[in-house]
């Protein structure tokens, strides 16, 4: 069985997806006030530079893959009625179900199902953007991942990866600190799991930095891919374009 990593830790390839899992099993009920706590609120204005960049428009069909609690489902949708749609995807039920409760609760009602990106059930060439925000770093095969999400877009169709990522190198020892310091003690305090928070801080820090990832996307089809940094490279906007 090959190996990869969760964490800092090496684990084999079938036991990072049920550990992920359960960590998003955890934290699903406190995710977005978690969310809120951890980045200040910024993680918010992250996912509308993403939705301004992404430019949806009516009639357009958006894949939202790793949607969890539906921040961008909910926002993209108004953008593309009343023709188009807005399929809202996640591996982790739990993260799906707390997303499709909240879009039901502002009354919007989207096509919600579980979804591996790695195996994506969409034809060929059907969609015009796909969106995946803070989930590729933990999919076990992201190579694989970035093909699937290629082979769904149209030609001229765009691939939005919203991803922490390479801090700048001056915020490097501060962030850190915070990192592996404060992010696990305000998930021990709220979500009552210090160790998916931990997690969470060490598998930022195994993501592929910028450029790598560009290469990755580059390598998975995309003829263009621009890179935005965000909050001097604490997250990174990828956007790729499908030729």
């Amino acid at each position: 069985m090959s190996q990869t990593h969760f964490g800092f830790e090496t684990v084999d390839e079938r036991d990072k997806a049920r550990r992920v899992r359960g960590v998003f099993d955890s934290v699903a009920s406190h995710y977005d006030l978690m969310n809120d706590l951890m980045s200040a609120g910024l993680h918010r204005w992250w996912k509308r530079y993403t939705i301004t960049v992404a430019n949806p428009r009516p009639g357009d069909r958006v894949l939202d893959i790793a949607g969890g609690t539906g921040d961008l489902a909910l926002a993209i949708a108004p953008l593309v009625a009343p023709t188009g749609t807005v399929v809202h995807t996640d591996i982790n039920e739990s993260m799906l179900r707390e997303g499709r409760d909240r879009l039901l609760d502002r009354g919007v009602v989207l096509p919600t199902l579980v979804c591996d990106a790695e195996q994506l059930p969409f034809a060929d060439s059907w969609f015009d953007i796909v969106t995946v925000a803070f989930g590729l770093r933990n999919m076990t095969h992201k190579e694989l991942a970035l093909q699937e999400m290629n082979r769904v877009l149209r030609p001229g169709g765009k691939l939005m990866v919203l991803e922490f990522s390479k801090v700048a190198p001056p915020l490097q020892k501060a962030y850190d600190w915070y990192s592996f310091n404060i992010l696990p003690k305000l998930g021990r305090w709220v979500a009552k799991d210090e160790a998916s928070y931990r997690y969470l801080a060490e598998s930022i820090r195994m993501h592929p930095d910028q450029e790598t990832l560009r290469a990755m996307m580059r390598g998975a089809g995309f003829g263009h891919v621009d890179v935005h940094n965000l909050t001097a490279g604490v997250t990174a906007l990828h956007v790729g374009i499908k030729c």
